[in-house]
């Protein structure tokens, strides 16, 4: 039992930003694309996350890469890593 265990994995999502409100906190939206076992045709699915900013960098249609992280509050559990690109 000497060896260091190493932690496992963390996801990584990339998505847009569609609410920034709330204060050190943003809602990113999440587009899964997929083609069905049964129908053959391509299914949109959308999950939304909250994420902590703690600069408040974050505006509405930025694309954001975020990070999964220890629980911050009672939803929050993904945390902003960097910011792919600035809304216009």
């Amino acid at each position: 039992m000497s060896e260091k265990q190493e932690k496992g994995a963390r996801k990584v999502v990339l998505g847009i930003v569609v609410a920034n409100a709330a204060n050190k906190t943003i809602r990113v939206r999440m587009d899964r694309r997929f083609m069905h076992p049964v129908y053959k045709k391509v299914v949109t699915r959308k999950k939304v996350f909250t994420a902590h900013d703690e600069e408040n960098k974050c505006k509405a249609g930025d694309k954001v890469q975020i990070t999964q992280c220890r629980p911050l509050s009672r939803n929050k559990r993904w945390r902003l890593t960097q910011i792919v690109e600035k809304a216009v």
